[in-house]
This record gives structure tokens, C-alpha cells and sequence, in this order.
């Protein structure tokens, strides 16, 4: 899956997602996902993540969020520090 979109919060760049997730979590699971982390709604991250992300939004550097599919699989958003792209993928392959 790829796509280029913009927000008003960052630009994400290219959207690109793992074939592994896009096996195990809907695709409508994961755009929902990506709008909550265009939103800068980070999801299940720690909050020292939280605060490294809002800090980057200001002062560059990653940002990475962490959801859960309705069936139970985390996966993470990740937006690279130079926003080029954002990748959906397992944890594992991280």
C-alpha cells in the first residue's frame, strides 16, 4: 500500500506498509490508524514517548505510534525525522 497524503499537523511524506501487516490487520484498520497519527493522537505509546513526539513535531525527529487492531495485533506508524516517509509495520519488523 503507498500514498502520498498531508495534514495539517506534519507532512508524512510517502505512506508505505509492511506485506506482513497488511496479512494480519485490515487495510481500513490501518488508514484509521493513520489518521489518528496525522492527528498526532499517538495511540498506546509510553508517555515519554508521547512527549518525544510532541517535541518533534516542533524540533524534527521521528514520531511513532502504537495501535492495536480489533483483532488484537499491535503494529506501529512510524513518520521518519525528515518526513519523507511513513511506514506501517509489525513491531518485530522494526
Amino acid at each position: 500500500m503507498l500514498f502520498t497524503e498531508t495534514s495539517g499537523h506534519f507532512s508524512p511524506g510517502r505512506l508505505v506498509a509492511t506485506r506482513n501487516l497488511l496479512e494480519w490487520v485490515p487495510k481500513e484498520e490501518i488508514l484509521r490508524a493513520y489518521c489518528r497519527h496525522l492527528n498526532c493522537d499517538w495511540g498506546n505509546v509510553p508517555d515519554s514517548d508521547k512527549r518525544s513526539n510532541n517535541y518533534a513535531l516542533n524540533h524534527g525527529g521521528r514520531l511513532l505510534s502504537a495501535y492495536r487492531s480489533e483483532g488484537g495485533v499491535q503494529f506501529w506508524i512510524i513518520t521518519e525525522a525528515d518526513r519523507s516517509s511513513t511506514t506501517c509495520l509489525l513491531p518485530e519488523e522494526y
